[in-house]
């Protein structure tokens, strides 16, 4: 049996793990919806692309209900259908709790809060009518075991709330026939952390190992892929999660 394309919604796909993501699901033969915040951020991704006929950005803030509303809009317009939502966009500022300022919580409520729940919103309306689909969020593992090496307060009040809202909604969804997962990453390797950072961030590890943004793409394709699994958090993160060592 022939491989039957898939419509993947994906958020912040123009850099880092987003563009690995839509670059995966482009070399499968699937139709990227990709979001990033700048139409000049999403043409320079598209040039990039193997297979960039297959890929439609949409630009727009995604922390507003009109930029979601506008990307699955234009998904319809052109497939019908949605299969596969993936929540990438993200920020992270760790710092001390006492630094945190006002624009740091604005940024991280508008990008990992408001950025997942409205696009999330349009999905679960689309996806309970067509009675198929699947909602994979990006969050992190630092929300499953905060560390004291680094202070993230924001970050993993936000991203932990995502995940257990992952659960939740795995379980409203349930009886619909969607499947809603999360990857929680570790350190992974992408242009937000210099080289020259690279020796200190293996040593946070217990493996001492960076991870790859393939490997939270094999993680998302293999949630992605499955029928049977919901409500699961899975950690990509070199067993950073698994406890102190």
């Amino acid at each position: 049996m022939s491989y039957q394309p898939k419509t993947i919604v994906i958020t912040g796909a123009s850099s880092g793990i987003g563009f690995a993501l839509a670059q995966a699901y482009l070399k499968r033969g699937d139709y990227v919806i990709g979001n990033a915040r700048t139409e000049e951020r999403l043409q320079a991704a598209a040039a990039r692309f193997e297979n960039a006929a297959n890929f439609f950005g949409v630009a727009g803030d995604i922390a507003l209900p009109a930029t979601a509303a506008k990307i699955f809009a234009e998904a319809a317009d052109r497939f019908g259908k949605v299969d596969v939502l993936i929540n990438n966009a993200g920020i992270f500022i760790a710092k001390p709790t006492a630094d945190y300022t006002e624009q740091d919580v604005d940024s991280i409520v508008s990008t990992n809060l408001k950025g997942f729940f409205y696009i999330t919103q349009q999905a679960v309306r689309h996806m309970v009518e067509h009675r198929s689909g699947h909602i994979v969020n990006i969050t992190a593992s630092i929300a499953m075991q905060p560390t004291t090496t680094v202070p993230a307060l924001l970050p993993v009040l936000i991203k932990g709330g995502l995940n257990q809202a992952t659960r939740a909604l795995a379980l409203e969804l349930a009886a619909h026939n969607v499947k809603v997962n999360a990857v929680a990453p570790g350190i992974i390797e992408t242009p937000l952390h210099a080289p020259g950072s690279h020796d200190f961030l293996k040593a946070l590890q217990p493996t001492g190992q960076i991870g790859q943004v393939e490997d939270i793409v094999g993680a998302v394709q293999y949630l992605t892929d499955s029928s049977f699994t919901t409500g699961a958090i899975l950690p990509v993160d070199g067993g950073a999660s698994s406890g102190r060592w």
